[in-house]
Order: C-alpha cells, then structure tokens, then sequence
C-alpha cells in the first residue's frame, strides 16, 4: 500500500504544526522546511482546514495551526479524508478492465487487508508521532 504524496505531505504538515504547539506557522515556511512545492502544500493545507484539521488565520500575523489537540486528530481519519478514492489495484475502480473481474478472490482479500490497514490507523492519534526526538529534529521556523 502507498499513499499519495499529497497524503504523505498532509502528514509532514501536520506532524510539524504539532511539533510547535500553540505556535502560528506559515505554509511558506512548512514548504521550505519540508521542501515542498508551496503551490501544492497550498492546496493541501486548503482541503485541511475546510475538513477542520487545521485553523487558517488571516492577516499580516497569519498562516495556520492545528485546529484540535494532536490527541484528538486520528491518523486513519487523515488518510481517507486525503485518500477518497484509496485503490490498491485497478479492480477497485469503477472503470476496472481486468480480465479477472468477476472471478478473482484477490479483490475481495485486498479490501479486507486495507480496512484492517486503515482500522489500525484509526486508533493511532497524530500525539503518537510526537516524540521528543521529532521535535527536535524538525526544522524550527
């Protein structure tokens, strides 16, 4: 199973906003720490804050910061608000072409270990990847 960069840099965006609690940080800053194309983070940190993860703050003081504790942000729920459509192979979507359609149990078999994937990461709060190793090895803006 892979996610998508968008998912993996919604991670690293919010794994560095819970590495400086209470702090007000700018996506600029978070694109260049992470090195990450600010137009894309742009749109990530867009679709967080309209799925209420984070709080956008406007104005000359503004940029964005978690909008629960890390405590309460679940990492399974990060993962399907960013991965809608999460396919681990073609016969998951609706446009599928396999020959194998219909007959194979591979599908079947696959939907269950992602559940049970997405199931695991449901019980992992975003608090769980912020050890003090990491807030000190993220870069501090």
């Amino acid at each position: 199973m892979r996610l998508t960069d968008y998912t993996d840099y919604a991670l690293r965006v919010l794994m560095h906003l819970g590495a400086h609690p209470g702090e007000i940080i700018t996506s600029r800053e978070i694109s260049q720490a992470h090195g990450i194309s600010h137009n894309h983070l742009t749109k990530i940190v867009h679709q967080l804050g309209q799925l209420g993860v984070l709080s956008n703050l406007r104005g000359r003081a503004g940029g964005i910061r978690l909008a629960r504790p890390p405590e309460q942000i679940m990492l399974g729920a990060v993962i399907r608000m960013t991965e809608p459509d999460f396919q681990m192979v073609e016969c998951f979507a609706q446009d599928n072409t396999c020959t194998l359609a219909g007959r194979c149990k591979l599908k079947g078999l696959l939907l269950d270990a992602t559940e049970a994937y997405l199931a695991k990461l449901d019980q992992v709060p975003l608090s769980t990847l912020l050890t003090p190793c990491a807030r000190l090895t993220l870069p501090i803006t």
